[in-house]
């Protein structure tokens, strides 16, 4: 087998049991669905199962494309942007990769976004799952709110760069999660939905930055 053709199937078997996980999770909840049945559902060896994914929360964290190291990337890279101006790019560029993935897989991009909701509302809905994905957020607004406190001569941990970021990173979030069970919005919908957060934010910074302090 070549490695493209094993590459191609080792990512399919990936798909396939992050699938009926999901499917398990939805039906019957996270704490009560076992690695066993995930497998049997998938149709694979219990060992594949965790050769992919070796905890099982690991079936809803994997492969997150928001990552903080992707962002932290990004924003060093940045010139004369903003902390925020680099963070919209970030947010539509990793959009459009996934886009493209989504295309390239075949599947219809509308199963796909109920998917990715079905994962956002799966994690806020058990306490463990939650605590995992905000320390991930938590990664996230720390380095947004270090790059705004740069913007704006402040450390990072004052209160207007953590507000902002605060805001950003729960804004974006919570366009995956309010849309549960929803058709998949069209591309240029998505880019208003971020786009809308981050005028929220900026709104915010720029009346901190005109009200006296004093």
């Amino acid at each position: 087998m070549s490695d493209g053709r094993r590459e191609r199937k080792k990512a399919q078997t990936r798909t396939r049991i992050r699938e009926a996980a999901l499917d398990l999770f939805a039906s019957q909840g996270y704490r009560e669905t076992t690695i066993a049945q995930i497998a049997a559902r998938a149709d694979v060896a219990t060992r594949t199962v965790t050769l992919h994914f070796p905890a099982k929360d690991d079936l809803l964290f994997a492969d997150d494309p928001f990552t903080a190291e992707s962002l932290a990337t990004r924003l060093r890279a940045r010139k004369a942007e903003s902390t925020l101006d680099a963070v919209r790019d970030w947010m539509h560029a990793t959009m459009r990769e996934l886009d493209e993935r989504d295309h390239a897989s075949g599947v219809d991009p509308a199963h796909i976004w109920r998917r990715r909701a079905l994962r956002a509302a799966l994690l806020m809905a058990d306490d463990d799952l939650r605590g995992r994905a905000r320390a991930g957020y938590h990664d996230l607004e720390v380095l947004i709110a270090e790059g705004i406190g740069e913007d704006l001569g402040l450390a990072p941990d004052a209160l207007v760069p953590r507000l902002a970021a605060v805001t950003v990173v729960t804004g974006l979030r919570e366009i995956y999660v309010t849309r549960e069970g929803r058709a998949r919005p069209a591309a240029g919908e998505l880019s208003e939905l971020v786009d809308e957060v981050l005028a929220f934010a900026r709104a915010g910074l720029s009346r901190n930055r005109s009200t006296p302090t004093g």
